[in-house]
């Protein structure tokens, strides 16, 4: 991942509506939630839901499709997981123990969620 794409995924996540949109898709794993859904789980007004949205699409964060009526939105665990690795690359000062407690306890987030990270 290349630094401005960094930027981007950090610069979105960094305000509080986005940041609990992104956690509840991260959440809800690959088949997504509805975005009325998700206005109702997270309490958000409808327009401040879509420009939230709308950041996090832009930043590459999520993604949407289609069905029927509703529009379904998803984490997209590629691009957090790129977001991730570019922020851990040069960790530790070449002492991998020290990220080692953060990998672990980021797998073992995303086996109890069921999630694909």
């Amino acid at each position: 991942m290349e630094k401005e794409e960094a930027i981007r995924g950090l610069g979105a996540l960094a305000h509080p509506g986005r940041l609990d949109v992104f956690r509840l898709l991260v959440q809800a794993g690959p088949d997504g939630m509805a975005a009325g859904e998700i206005a109702r789980t997270t309490g958000s007004p409808q327009s401040s839901l879509s420009a939230n949205l709308t950041i996090l699409s832009n930043a590459g964060l999520i993604v949407s499709r289609r069905d029927g009526r509703s529009i379904i939105y998803r984490a997209a665990y590629e691009q957090m997981r790129g977001l991730l690795a570019f922020l851990m690359e040069d960790c530790c000062a070449g002492k991998p123990e020290i990220c080692a407690p953060l990998a672990a306890q980021a797998s073992a987030g995303c086996a109890a969620e069921g999630a694909r990270c």
